[in-house]
């Protein structure tokens, strides 16, 4: 044989045993639309008493398990409105009955991936809830003020975004899993399809503060409502929190939001906090598949509680805030009750 043919086969051969060339750059592409907004933060920080933060969801955080809500992601930049503001003038034009002035307003960015228990099979699971992945943008207005002896929170919020291949949930969920060398998702292709998702979503809450071994405990009811096709829903709850003064306590998914922050300024503070909230869901579209196309869904249950409890430290004018929810099942035929926790990372300015 002749030395040109033999390199030949040699290169063949070779070829044979090459492993598959990875293609990263997927990856980047995919978190690209999370990753600019951090170029705005310090434009955003600029504003007066302001506060920047970064939510991590995921059930690792409370179990061991990798399924139904598997990842959220939430950037969001909190700041007290000037009185021309857009945010300020919408908050005076609606009915006083909603909001009478936003004392704050916020925008964030949110991603969510949602997967059933099993996700090295490729077969669609039709018990299981749909893999499927959110992204959208929201805006925030808040309000406090005294109604007697309580103090009222209302929340009102509005997201706008879409839920399909276009989140890029399949190709973040493939790449971190190959990093961290966990089960591959093989399932991505039975996910709900491209949609566009429009959310109204009001939150009150009451607070009756009073003393409690030097530091301040406060408890009290709350109610909410969701209108859209992502969730339509009401619910009722009950809140408690002991330590230091506090805005609130942190609302996790389904509930969006941002009132953890502790009020003080200086040195360490902290508070712990507890929660019951009780939901009649009438439509949660990552159970209730897709509204204008055919899609794979599953039999959502109407009345889903849950239980969570966390606690948030501080030190200047930073702060984190881990949460832990066990929720009830969302669907018919869901083995186990879902766990999941949240960390937040905040820096006010």
């Amino acid at each position: 044989m002749m030395p040109s043919a033999i390199s030949r086969s040699v290169a063949r051969c070779d070829t044979r045993f090459q492993q598959p060339k990875r293609h990263p750059l997927r990856f980047y592409k995919a978190i690209l639309p999370f990753v600019l907004p951090m170029g705005l933060l310090p434009t955003m920080a600029l504003a007066d008493d302001s506060a920047l933060s970064v939510k991590l969801e995921n059930d690792g955080f409370a179990s061991s398990d990798d399924g139904h809500f598997t990842s959220g992601f939430e950037l969001n930049w909190m700041f007290t409105p000037e009185p021309q503001s857009w945010t300020q003038r919408l908050a005076t034009a609606l009915p006083d009955s909603l909001i009478g002035e936003a004392d704050r307003a916020s925008y964030r960015l949110v991603h969510q991936i949602y997967t059933p228990n099993v996700i090295e099979r490729r077969d669609l699971i039709e018990d299981d809830r749909p893999y499927a992945g959110l992204v959208y943008g929201g805006v925030s207005l808040y309000e406090d003020k005294a109604v007697g002896r309580w103090q009222q929170a209302t929340d009102l919020h509005l997201d706008v975004g879409l839920v399909g291949p276009s989140s890029q949930a399949d190709s973040i969920q493939r790449e971190v899993h190959r990093v961290t060398d966990s089960d591959r998702p093989r399932g991505w292709r039975n996910q709900l399809g491209d949609e566009a998702i429009l959310n109204l979503t009001m939150r009150r809450q009451w607070w009756h503060d009073a003393p409690l071994a030097g530091k301040q405990f406060s408890h009290g009811p709350s109610v909410g409502a969701a209108l859209g096709n992502l969730y339509t829903y009401a619910s009722v709850g009950y809140s408690v929190r002991w330590g230091d003064d506090a805005q609130g306590i942190p609302t996790l998914t389904p509930n969006p939001g941002s009132r953890h922050q502790l009020n003080g300024t200086s040195g360490w503070q902290w508070y712990l906090f507890a929660n019951v909230e009780g939901y009649y869901m009438a439509q949660n579209l990552t159970l209730d598949g897709n509204t204008f196309r055919d899609s794979h869904s599953v039999d959502r249950n109407e009345w889903v509680a849950e239980a969570s409890a966390g606690l948030a430290l501080a030190w200047d004018a930073w702060q984190v805030t881990y949460a832990a929810v066990q929720r009830t099942r969302e669907f018919d035929g869901q083995d186990e009750q879902d766990t999941f926790g949240a960390v937040t990372l905040t820096r006010r300015f």
